[in-house]
């Protein structure tokens, strides 16, 4: 397994959800209320959009803490270990997506049954 190939990956992936949050931080101000500068509707729509915009920003932090603990695995030399048996996770698995802390089998056994 190339560990250097998934940790580059991780950092990008980090990179890339800083640059978003970044981004798209005015969108996350609270909605001036001023009924002379925007009608009802309009601040209706600015209100969905900024909690549209909140919503977004709580999944790109859970996606950083995903990340974090990633890399934190790949620090400590447990990156593709199942925290839950110990087995290798398949690396097609995380291909997919590299802050999977657990492999198929367990994955299954934690959602449920279907």
């Amino acid at each position: 397994m190339d560990i250097a190939h998934y940790r580059a990956k991780l950092l990008a992936l980090r990179d890339d959800l800083s640059a978003e949050s970044e981004k798209t931080r005015g969108s996350r101000q609270p909605v001036e209320l001023d009924q002379q500068a925007v009608g009802r509707v309009s601040r209706a729509d600015a209100m969905r959009d900024q909690a549209m915009a909140i919503e977004l920003e709580r999944r790109r932090e859970q996606q950083r803490l995903r990340v974090d603990a990633a890399l934190k695995r790949v620090a400590d030399g447990t990156f593709g270990e199942c925290l839950a048996c110990g087995e290798l996770i398949g690396e097609k698995r995380l291909d997919l997506d590299p802050t999977l802390p657990t492999c198929v089998a367990c994955a299954g056994k934690a959602a449920g049954p279907s």
